[in-house]
């Protein structure tokens, strides 16, 4: 099967003549050790359909029971995102089929959610703040997942068959699902990826979820329509949303604001040949950067929601509430605020942290001794590198932050420089020990003997005499061929710094 490519226009001239309206539903896992409704254990990767029981796999007479630590996860959130908590709230059964799903309905909630009017605060990158308002935080269930065997993508197009693996069928879900957002014009693709980073920093600072956009664990399913633009004076907000689109399961910030870019292109050059947009589910494709047609879009009421009879009405109580509030982290835009000042970093030395982020990651390397702007270089640098170059995350990387604090007091203590550090670093990676056992091991220290230095020294311009000459003139850069020579003849173990003064002590 193949794929057509839809028209689309220039960003600019469609937002020139639309204004986009945006709506961002955003499913969360959430980390319990088991299943919204079993015992059923929820550890990514396991094998297939190994960690499913009668209740998650919709078994007749199997009845569900509700996961209490999930319910205050669900709680936490919705506090954090200034919601309103329900005093009392159920579930429902939402009724369609889809092949992943084995009860054929998924328990979730409809009407009565268990947070409820919201908002958050994001900060975009001039600094400037936007307001996200919250309509929802709901409770339910994930689905399975399909697996599309043959064809080149791993989709069902062009797949010889699929296969399902229930595992992931019952995990808990919040699903947070915005109002429509107004009023962001041509930054409505940065908007939404602020947003996303914005909620995906909130919840892994409450500690709910792991949040892994890449493992699923964090899911956005991006709503976009566009609508005429008021007449000059006109009260935009009076001018009908037009119809909107979904676009399922993007599931990484890059993505976001990329397929809402292009949704806003698709749906004008839609409206520009006189057709009506389709309200239809669409898929993201990372390699074309477009967006195909999925299913038409249900709504609500083609769902069938009725109230579901085999659990009880959820109904937390205003203590545990207040409880659950009193436990909520710093918010994590105030706290990298502080740490920027206690670090002091500059605005862009701060976001190269957060762009890698490497903010948990640093905050733990200067607890373990290290010094901020040390912390820093090491791991927005080096290890960024190495780690991006290895396609994995920093926190998995294979070194710690008393690792890297350890790096970098040996430096700092005068022991290495920087480049026997990152071979006592390669040392650590290959597991041959802590960075003290690494750098005893291989030997790798400064020469800490001045006579020494000064021997390599004499020797060096001795043997460079042209060069030498050049420094007596006045030319210091010159110097810089001499030091690399000291560096060689004492194998890469001398101070640099040390030698250059030595140099041009002798030289100037």
């Amino acid at each position: 099967m193949t794929t057509t490519t839809d028209a689309v226009v220039g960003y600019d001239d469609a937002i020139a003549r639309f204004d986009p309206v945006m709506g961002l539903e955003v499913h969360v896992e959430l980390n319990t050790a088991t299943k919204m409704f079993c015992g059923c254990a929820t550890v990514f990767g396991a094998e297939p359909n190994t960690h499913v029981c009668p209740v998650c796999l919709g078994l007749p007479g199997a009845l569900p029971v509700v996961n209490r630590t999930a319910v205050e996860s669900a709680i936490r959130i919705g506090l954090a995102l200034n919601c309103s908590i329900a005093d009392w709230c159920r579930f429902a059964r939402k009724n369609y089929f889809y092949p992943d799903m084995p009860k054929n309905f998924q328990t979730s909630q409809y009407d009565e959610p268990i947070a409820f009017e919201g908002y958050l605060d994001v900060e975009l990158d001039d600094g400037s703040t936007y307001r996200v308002d919250i309509e929802r935080a709901h409770m339910e269930e994930d689905t399975g997942k399909s697996l599309h065997v043959g064809g080149a993508t791993g989709r069902i197009q062009g797949a010889e068959y699929s296969l399902v693996d229930f595992n992931r069928a019952g995990i808990p879900l919040i699903e947070i699902v915005t109002k429509p957002l107004t009023g962001a014009g041509e930054r409505a693709p940065e908007v939404a990826r602020a947003y996303v980073s914005a909620l995906r920093d909130l919840v892994k600072a409450l500690g709910v979820s792991d949040v892994r956009m890449e493992q699923g664990s964090m899911r956005c399913d991006a709503n976009v329509s566009l609508r005429a633009k008021a007449g000059d004076g006109g009260d935009q907000n009076a001018v009908p949303l037009g119809t909107r689109t979904e676009t399922k399961n993007v599931n990484s910030l890059r993505s976001v604001e990329r397929a809402i870019h292009y949704e806003i292109c698709r749906h004008a050059a839609v409206l520009d040949s006189g057709a009506s947009i389709l309200q239809e589910t669409r898929h993201w494709h990372e390699d074309t950067g477009a967006t195909t047609s999925g299913r038409p879009k249900s709504d609500a009421d083609d769902y069938r929601y009725f109230p579901e009879p085999d659990l009880v009405p959820v109904a937390p109580a205003a203590e545990l509430v207040e409880q659950l509030r009193e436990s909520l982290p710093e918010p994590p835009a105030k706290r990298r605020k502080r740490l920027q000042a206690d670090w002091g970093y500059s605005d862009l030395e701060m976001r190269d942290v957060i762009n890698a982020g490497a903010i948990d990651l640093i905050e733990q390397t200067v607890a373990n001794g290290a010094t901020a702007a040390g912390a820093r270089k090491w791991w927005t640098g080096e290890l960024a590198r190495r780690a991006n170059n290895e396609g994995k995350a920093l926190e998995d990387f294979g070194v710690t932050t008393a690792d890297i604090a350890a790096l970098d007091g040996m430096v700092r203590d005068g022991r290495l420089n920087d480049s026997m550090a990152r071979q006592v670093l390669d040392g650590v990676l290959a597991g041959e020990g802590r960075p003290t056992q690494v750098a005893d091991a291989r030997g790798l220290e400064l020469v800490q003997d001045d006579g020494a230095l000064e021997a390599a020294v004499d020797k060096v311009i001795a043997g460079n005499e042209a060069v030498a000459d050049k420094v007596r003139a006045g030319k210091l850069n010159a110097a810089g061929a001499l030091i690399g020579q000291v560096m060689k003849e004492l194998k890469g173990q001398a101070d640099a710094a040390k030698a250059r003064e030595m140099i041009l002590a002798k030289l100037t």
